[in-house]
């Protein structure tokens, strides 16, 4: 009769194989989701924008300039659209060089925008300062990723029944260690809509912001320019700590939506999370007493 250890190798050999095929059916999705949508771009005349009250801002650069498109495509193809649908660029040469599939774009109403070049804050900062008075909430969204449809409904509706928290499609839970904070590559994904002080929205899946947020972001000013230029999810999250926003995840499991296909090449996670600078900019930016409430939060977290 087999032991439990004589059947071990075989689950995890099943478990592996099941893992590879999810991957290969997402990478297959990811393709013919890329396909659609180009063609989509190519044909439709249904204006990009709409009239839900937000705004959908994201950045680009290098070389996802000529697939960027696509991720603004997915955008506009979605059951709520926004009222504005924001792309910044860091350079006039970007301007000059746009692909025809973001010009297509222009015209079905996304704004092109020229920003100082602020890194991975790109993606919010020049839409923060750029209004006295923050009175709709801000979604960012990533340029390497295919959202679904239903993406930009989501997120407005946990805005609508959630106001003052930020809400994202992804949340880890920040995890508490002997010294302080646990590294972030363990930090466990939440599994529950709670809000929670510890939990820690990753910016990849799109997030929204109530305006209250925004405009404690806007009192910050460039400030992550010095404490950690590489990282926005980071000084996004410490700016929520200090000004009492909680976080929570809109639907009970994470979703992390498909990649665009050859979109990876200089992604930010291969140093900040494969060369763990991640830490390096949680260290140098949270104080102890920070630490503090973010651990004490996370081990009522472990406790329920």
């Amino acid at each position: 009769m087999a032991t439990q250890l004589d059947t071990l190798p075989s689950l995890l050999l099943v478990r592996t194989t099941a893992r590879r095929g999810r991957k290969a059916a997402k990478r297959l999705r990811a393709g013919i989701a890329f396909a659609h949508l180009r063609l989509r771009n190519l044909a439709a005349r249904r204006p990009a924008t709409g009239t839900a009250p937000v705004v959908v801002s994201m950045t680009t650069h290098g070389a996802r300039l000529k697939t960027v498109a696509t991720a603004l495509e997915s955008i506009a193809r979605g059951s709520t659209r926004p009222q504005r649908l924001l792309l910044w660029l860091q350079t006039p040469e970007q301007f000059r060089t746009a692909p025809a599939a973001l010009r297509r774009l222009e015209r079905r109403g996304v704004e092109v925008l020229l920003s100082p070049d602020y890194g991975p804050h790109t993606k919010y900062y020049p839409y923060v300062a750029s209004v006295e008075r923050h009175t709709l909430p801000l979604v960012t969204a990533d340029d390497d990723i295919i959202y679904p449809r239903n993406w930009l409904a989501l997120l407005t509706d946990a805005n609508r029944r959630h106001p003052d928290t930020v809400c994202g499609h992804w949340i880890s839970i920040i995890g508490p260690s002997v010294d302080g904070i646990a590294d972030y590559a363990t930090w466990a994904r939440a599994r529950d809509t709670a809000a929670r002080t510890a939990n820690f929205a990753v910016g990849v899946s799109g997030v929204i912001y109530p305006p209250a947020m925004l405009q404690e972001l806007k009192g910050h000013g460039t400030g992550f320019a010095a404490a950690c230029p590489g990282a926005d999810d980071i000084w996004l999250k410490w700016v929520a700590l200090r000004a009492g926003i909680l976080v929570r995840q809109v639907r009970p499991v994470p979703r992390h939506f498909p990649m665009i296909p050859g979109s990876q090449g200089d992604a930010l996670m291969k140093t900040n999370v494969g060369e763990s600078r991640n830490d390096h900019w949680i260290r140098g930016l949270f104080t102890a007493e920070d630490v503090a409430v973010l651990t004490s939060s996370a081990a009522r977290h472990r406790m329920d």
